[in-house]
Formats: structure tokens, sequence, C-alpha cells
């Protein structure tokens, strides 16, 4: 499967979740629900994946993890925020660069409709 094909449900689970939930939990409260709906798509799931960074020959782990990585192919950083900034879509980036991952997606459930909450982020490697 391809990133955009990923991308499509990743976007249709994360609907279906913020219409049962709607705006105003608290993030972990939705990666749990994206992940189960996600699983339910039968989509390898992986979350708070730790990932390295790596500095000339060292393996640093100090603690940056992604919420949710589908099919080792596209991150998803979940928020549950006022405003989405530059340095949310910056941490996605990174993340994007250290995982050598082609796509992210930034969503924001702290809104009145998801589409105005989701963000990609394409890393032009």
């Amino acid at each position: 499967m391809i990133e955009n094909e990923i991308s499509k449900i990743i976007v249709d689970c994360a609907l279906k979740v913020h219409r049962a939930l709607g705006p105003g939990l608290l993030e972990s409260s939705y990666e749990e629900c994206l992940f189960y709906e996600l699983r339910k798509r039968n989509l390898k799931v992986e979350k708070q994946k730790a990932l390295p960074l790596i500095y000339e020959e060292v393996k640093l782990e100090i603690g940056y993890r992604i919420d949710l990585i589908i099919e080792d192919k596209v991150i998803i950083e979940l928020k549950s925020v006022e405003a989405i900034n530059d340095v949310h879509l910056a941490q996605v980036l990174t993340y994007l660069k250290l995982s050598d991952c082609k796509l992210g997606l930034l969503i924001n459930f702290n809104v009145a409709l998801i589409k105005y909450g989701i963000k990609r982020v394409v890393n032009n490697l």
C-alpha cells in the first residue's frame, strides 16, 4: 500500500474518532482510539515508537517518540491544542527525516471539524 492510500484510511479513522468523541479531550484519548480504529483496518500500527537521533557514528536515545507510525511509512503526530503552529510542523518534519519516511500527518483533534485539524507534511528526501 502506498502512502496516499494509507493516509486516506488514517483520515477516515480520524473522522470517525472525532465524530464520536468531539474536541476537548486529552491527546492520549484520541491516540488510543485512533490506534484501535487503524488496527481494525488491519494496518500495522506502532504507538509511541522510540526514534533515536544518529549524530555522526553515535546513536542517541534521547526520548523522541512517534505517536503513531503506520505500515512503517506514515507518521502521525497527534495534538489537542488551540492551534497548530510552526513548531508542531517542524516536529513532524524532524520525525520524517529521522525515520526516512516520506509522509506525515499532523492531526489536531481540538477543532470543530476535523478537516481543519489535519495537515499533511511531506519529506522531500
